[in-house]
């Protein structure tokens, strides 16, 4: 309490912030799935609750914005009828944001984390679980590596207003100076763990005897030497023209780019979730992905897409020769997977459950007791 009367003399908060009854985290000044889930549920979230993020990245200007200091003041003013406010975590730095302002700042908030993370978690990071009021997860993969049962899974979603089919491919291709041909696409960082090389030798085969057909690998480039060879290798098939770096796209051409692809790869070793899967079946693209994050949960193998086995370049390759020599089994499958996403993954969705789990939280409704390790 002292700390935070101190603060109050120097930070200023603004009126408009008295009202908020959720904080979301957003520490990472890189913009990452994490980063899109939390800005797309944001947008539906503030029409049912008071929110603020903490952290200004990648905010647009009418998202409103509250600093850790100015969270430290406000969470010692109570809300009415006695409700908590809640603090939601993403990340292993912002649990150690929201505790502090807890147990240092003496915050009234509860603290609710979201674990995506399909592998072992440290022991630092169960410690950190441990201090949570609610953790839930994303899919039941992730679920799995838990140490207790969740108090929910809650799919991420996607906007289908936004992630739609195109009226035109062709117009969308002219307009982003893509090639004519019928895209194959790669989306997310591009190093080894995320399966860009299967797909760049598994196109450089195929596109050998195979016309009609280009690829486009789309995100920022974290491993270069991984890139120069791909490149080394595509030239020496003579294939600069049609498997192309796209390199790091804004956020907001996304959708268009998912437009223009016909089918959608996702190959990655491991993944928290997965959200690239979604958004391109509610664009209207075939997708072919590995068995990682949520796409076990997603994905019916043969029906909404193609989900791999064995997550090599020789099943890949088949995978693509399925798809690519036969259009009316790409239509069939995309309008299936656009399906499987008007059916049970709309953003609207995933927002309106985290907004209950938050509602419960305040109450002091949702017990605790499950969390412990």
């Amino acid at each position: 309490m002292i700390l935070t009367q101190l603060l109050s003399k120097f930070i200023s908060l603004p009126d408009k912030l008295n009202a908020v009854e959720l904080i979301l985290g957003n520490s990472n000044p890189k913009f990452s799935g994490v980063t899109s889930t939390m800005l797309q549920t944001c947008q539906h979230q503030q029409k049912i609750i008071n929110l603020a993020v903490m952290g200004k990245h990648h905010l647009d200007a009418n998202t409103p914005y509250i600093s850790f200091w100015q969270a430290a003041i406000l969470c010692n003013k109570p809300l009415p009828n006695g409700l908590f406010r809640v603090f939601h975590a993403r990340r292993n730095d912002e649990m150690i944001q929201a505790l502090l302002l807890k147990y240092i700042f003496g915050a009234k908030i509860k603290i609710l984390f979201t674990s995506t993370a399909q592998r072992q978690h440290s022991k630092f990071t169960c410690w950190l679980m441990g201090k949570m009021d609610a953790v839930i997860s994303t899919c039941s993969y992730a679920a799995a590596y838990l140490r207790f049962t969740p108090a929910a899974i809650v799919p991420h979603g996607v906007d289908s207003n936004k992630f739609t089919p195109a009226a035109d491919k062709s117009e969308i291709k002219t307009a982003l100076n893509l090639p004519q041909d019928q895209l194959i696409g790669i989306f997310g960082r591009v190093r080894k763990q995320k399966g860009v090389h299967l797909l760049v030798r598994a196109c450089i085969e195929l596109f050998k005897t195979s016309s009609g057909y280009s690829c486009i690998i789309c995100g920022a480039i974290d491993d270069v030497d991984l890139v120069k060879q791909l490149k080394q290798e595509i030239e020496q098939a003579g294939l600069e023209r049609r498997i192309l770096f796209l390199g790091e796209q804004p956020f907001e051409l996304l959708p268009k780019l998912f437009q223009a692809c016909s089918i959608v790869t996702a190959l990655s070793d491991n993944e928290g979730f997965g959200l690239t899967v979604l958004e391109a079946m509610s664009s209207g693209c075939a997708v072919v992905a590995s068995k990682a994050g949520a796409w076990p949960d997603i994905i019916q193998n043969g029906q909404n897409g193609y989900l791999l086995e064995d997550n090599t370049q020789v099943k890949v390759q088949q995978a693509l020769s399925k798809l690519m020599f036969n259009p009316d089994l790409i239509e069939q499958m995309a309008l299936n997977a656009q399906e499987t996403v008007l059916q049970h993954y709309q953003i609207e969705q995933e927002a309106k459950a985290l907004v209950d789990i938050y509602l419960n939280l305040q109450k002091n409704t949702l017990a605790s007791s499950v969390f412990q390790h």
